[in-house]
């Protein structure tokens, strides 16, 4: 073997090794977070009171940003900059500090997710291993990326739509295809690790038609085109509402509000009020489990009559008041029960297969309010299976163009070349 040759297997495997690593390293620290928020939202169902606490619960995260996370407060903005233009790097304190505030929101009923520390998580951990190996600037933006898709692939199963997400949501129009291999290695490390420490994820359903054949799939589906068109449409729209809604309240009560610690206050104040004026709990924390039999969660929207025709209202009201007022977590999961809930209520009025339109929902709202059409369609297989895979891509496609030119990632990208 020639000397060149065995210098570039021997740099192949180190970038391999680095990315293995991290990525067994961040999908612990994924079932580590997952643990902690399933025995947070049990612990709630198991004390209601909890709820009253929220507003110094939010408290309490604004002063942990404000003493110990300081700039790691910008969250998955902050890991789209640092791939984007490398500048003081991601602060140490990133990964437990957006942990340990998350599953406080959470244990308290706050209305947020857990893609957003998932990636946080993938990005902090990238970026001690590149500052361990002491990575040059581009290798380094390829860990940080593959840590994004590690962490995402993870925290919800499905590691193809982890890696495609990761080159897909920096640049709107554009992929760094590059990093396509880094980045799937790293989301089915992630992946695997998760599933070894015994962590399980969530299992949907779509109700099949009832020729399960091949030819009968694509038929059913031409059949309902007009009316996922439809559909689409209004989840592109309320990915836009969604946006703008989190970013407004924002910007409103930070204007209103100069003394920056009264707004999670304030904010836990307001959800507590609208809980006991609705008279239940169904838009608090994930919106997975159930609290008591009959509530409105993302599993129920797969069934006829499993939401109510404002759920998706109300836990878009519910989220936008958490992460608006400085609470911590995500917004792709209730982005789920949002995009679930809205297609049951769609299908009613459509008279379309609820389930289907649920599941389209799902992944189309998403894919609108994070400008990554692909990842959700992927997502959509990975999660449903493939049979309605032109339906899948159809919907987050055409909800990605009704859902305006800004997401809910400020530091996203947009391509020169882009004209939608």
């Amino acid at each position: 073997m020639r000397p060149d040759s065995a210098n570039a297997s021997l740099q192949t495997l180190r970038r391999f090794s680095i990315i293995a690593s991290s990525s067994v390293c961040i999908g612990s620290a994924v079932a580590l977070f997952l643990w902690l928020l399933q025995t947070a939202i049990d612990t709630r169902f198991h004390y209601p009171w909890l709820l009253y606490l929220l507003p110094l619960a939010g408290l309490a995260i604004h002063f942990i940003y404000r003493t110990i996370g300081k700039s790691s407060e910008k969250g998955n903005n902050l890991i789209i900059d640092e791939i984007h233009e490398p500048g003081a790097g991601v602060p140490p304190q990133m990964a437990p500090v957006i942990l340990i505030t998350t599953v406080i929101t959470h244990l308290f009923g706050g209305s947020a997710g857990r893609e957003g520390t998932a990636v946080q998580i993938g990005g902090g951990i990238a970026e001690r291993f590149a500052t361990l190996f002491k990575l040059k600037a581009e290798e380094r933006k390829t860990l940080l990326t593959a840590g994004v898709a590690a962490g995402f692939g993870a925290v919800f199963g499905t590691p193809i739509a982890g890696a495609v997400f990761a080159i897909e949501v920096l640049t709107v129009g554009k992929l760094r295809y590059k990093d396509f291999i880094p980045c799937l290695i790293a989301a089915f490390f992630g992946h695997f690790v998760v599933l070894l420490w015994g962590i399980k994820h969530t299992a949907y359903r779509i109700d099949l038609p009832e020729s399960q054949s091949f030819a009968g799939f694509i038929l059913h589906d031409l059949r309902l085109i007009p009316k996922v068109i439809l559909a689409s449409a209004a989840f592109g729209l309320m990915s836009s509402v969604f946006s703008i809604s989190v970013h407004g309240t924002k910007k409103f009560f930070l204007q209103l509000l100069p003394q920056t610690w009264l707004i999670p206050l304030i904010g836990g104040c307001l959800i507590i009020a609208l809980t006991f004026i609705l008279g239940k709990p169904d838009y608090l924390s994930l919106g997975v489990d159930p609290q008591y039999p009959g509530s409105v969660t993302i599993q129920s929207a797969f069934q006829s009559g499993g939401a109510n025709n404002f759920s998706w209202l109300w836990k878009t009201v519910y989220t936008v008041l958490t992460l608006g007022t400085d609470f911590k977590g995500g917004e792709v999961t209730p982005l789920f029960y949002i995009g679930a809930t809205l297609g049951n209520t769609v299908a009613g009025i459509l008279s379309a297969p609820v389930s289907l339109f649920a599941a389209l929902g799902f992944v189309a709202v998403f894919a609108g309010a994070t400008k990554t059409p692909i990842a959700c369609a992927v997502m959509a297989c990975e999660l449903f299976g493939p049979e309605h895979a032109f339906l899948f891509s159809a919907s987050c496609f055409v909800a990605f163009l009704c859902s305006g030119r800004k997401g809910i990632y400020r530091s996203q990208r947009r391509n020169s070349e882009t004209r939608f």
